[in-house]
């Protein structure tokens, strides 16, 4: 009867505790509650302080925002992309108990808290295991990118750590556009960065800016620390906004801890703390689960240059023999390969620090190459006004035509011929990005891969999407010709190219084997027209 009577009690006092739960929360809020199990440890204060919070997955929100990153025009250009790239969400998962994720994460010297529950594990898993080559790409960039964050962070007294938002961010895609039209490494949207001081304009957003757009995000994340003096409120504040964040500490009772208003977030945010703690700890811990860098093409060591007269990257790609592509992947800020610099107002240029030398004692010549073809009467032809011509022909390139079909836009079409968008709206004087269907657009890829891209206008979209994925193939007829040996082929150099973008195209041939069968001394006179024998390795 003594158990029978506390039993009562029990239920009772229950009843009562449910009855004021709904007073404060609606029955979907009292259904989360319920489903409460996780626990979440702090690893600031040495894992004491416990939280209740949320068995959730929202894996497939960052699931979709990595794959992107592996298949843009960037990361195709950047990376020696591999043949395919499977995806693992379905494959059996290696189980790590969770007394070593919470160890390795203690061992993170952190001043923002690293947080461990089911939540983050989720995340850690779609990172180690369901999406490796992506990681392993990040690898590479952070290399490049994480000094550049570091420096900016240690200037402004932040946590180092913070560096890792950039990887939640954008994947570490400088030219990363969301589809709410956040853009770079730190998404900023036009409004943010305007407010600090970013460029963005036609032919500069140095919202892609790696140096300028980190230190505008250093900057956004120190006022928003004055506003919250807790860094999970200010990490998630800058993904979804002060007003997102506010509204979510007024519908707790004033709660200012990240795990108590977690419900109350966007659902993309609730997984932004989450996410955040799990790059953290994959970018420490990345050979705790065989995981290597993959290093991009584009050379890390770089030095700037100061430019003050307009300049294309095809006249500092011809004189100093770096590749185009290396100049866009080190300077993302300028979107039509122009740098419209002036005496007073200058701008940087990044450069292989192999490379300054020869850039300092060839500058009056880089800038004169071809001047009045690229800025006739010192002027910039500004590709949108309505004079402007269609371009008959660009050398060394093949032209195509395609037909706008239904649901295209010019980033699709853009990622399908691996162009850019901004070289699609030039070639066919394309204002505000506005294309109708049956339209025919003129498209420009390398020479020899008209036959590779022919077939993209009779795809269906689901076709065109698993395209962009492939290898672009290029005709060996339209590259090469074969000596009388047969032991060696004869290329012939092209506008733009250099030993390095030559060597790309013969797996296996470096720069130096080039110089060798060609007995060349100096890497930098190559000659457009000039015949290099190649020998093909296998």
């Amino acid at each position: 009867m003594k158990n029978l009577f506390g039993l009562i009690v029990v239920i009772f006092v229950s009843a009562i505790s449910q009855n004021a739960l709904a007073d404060r929360f609606d029955k979907e809020d009292i259904k989360r509650v319920r489903s409460i199990e996780v626990t979440a440890l702090d690893s600031v204060d040495g894992y004491h302080k416990k939280y209740k919070i949320p068995d959730e997955n929202l894996n497939d929100i960052f699931a979709a925002k990595i794959d992107s990153l592996l298949n843009s025009w960037y990361m195709q250009n950047v990376f020696e992309m591999p043949a395919g790239t499977e995806l693992f969400d379905s494959a059996s998962l290696v189980s790590i108990p969770d007394s070593v994720y919470i160890e390795r994460l203690q061992e993170i010297e952190s001043f923002v808290d690293l947080s461990y529950n089911k939540t983050v594990r989720n995340f850690i898993e779609l990172y180690t295991q369901r999406r490796r080559d992506q990681v392993e790409m990040m690898l590479g960039l952070a290399s490049y990118y994480f000094p550049i964050f570091e420096e900016m962070l240690d200037k402004h007294d932040l946590p180092m750590e913070l560096k890792y938002m950039a990887i939640i961010e954008s994947a570490l895609n400088p030219v990363a556009r969301s589809r709410a039209n956040a853009v770079g490494l730190w998404q900023f949207m036009y409004g943010t960065g305007k407010m600090y001081k970013l460029e963005i304009g036609t032919y500069v957003d140095e919202r892609r800016d790696p140096v300028k757009a980190t230190e505008a995000a250093v900057l956004y994340l120190k006022d928003l620390y004055k506003i919250y003096k807790n860094w999970h409120l200010v990490i998630a504040a800058y993904n979804c906004g002060p007003g997102n964040v506010n509204k979510a500490i007024r519908r707790s009772g004033g709660e200012r801890d990240y795990w108590s208003i977690y419900y109350r977030l966007p659902r993309e945010t609730r997984g932004y703390v989450p996410a955040f703690i799990a790059a953290a700890y994959v970018m420490t811990n990345y050979h705790q689960h065989n995981l290597s860098p993959r290093y991009p093409d584009f050379p890390i060591v770089t030095d700037t240059i100061m430019i003050n007269s307009y300049l294309h990257f095809e006249q500092v790609a011809e004189v100093i023999g770096t590749p185009i592509e290396a100049l866009r992947a080190l300077n993302p800020q300028y979107r039509m390969d122009i740098i419209p610099a002036k005496e007073n107002k200058p701008y940087a240029l990044k450069i292989p620090i192999e490379t300054v030398a020869s850039f300092i004692d060839n500058e009056e010549a880089v800038y004169a190459l071809n001047r009045d073809q690229y800025f006739p009467n010192n002027e910039i032809i500004n590709p949108k006004s309505s004079t402007t011509a269609y371009p008959t022909d660009i050398q060394g390139k093949d032209k195509l035509y395609y037909t706008v079909k239904s649901g295209d836009n010019l980033g699709y079409i853009s990622e399908w011929f691996r162009v850019r968008a901004s070289d699609l709206r030039y070639w066919n004087n394309i204002h505000n990005n506005l294309i109708r269907v049956g339209q025919k657009l003129a498209v420009y890829v390398p020479q020899g891969q008209a036959d590779f891209y022919a077939d993209v206008n009779r795809m269906n979209f689901a076709e065109k999407q698993a395209f962009k994925k492939k290898t672009p193939v290029t005709s060996a007829s339209a590259q090469v010709q074969t000596t009388a040996s047969g032991e060696f082929v004869l290329y012939t150099v092209r506008r733009g190219d250099n030993l390095w973008s030559i060597a790309r195209k013969f797996p296996g041939v470096s720069n130096n084997d080039i110089l060798k069968w060609n007995n060349i001394s100096n890497a930098n006179k190559l000659q457009v027209g000039q015949k290099l024998k190649i020998q093909p390795r296998g």
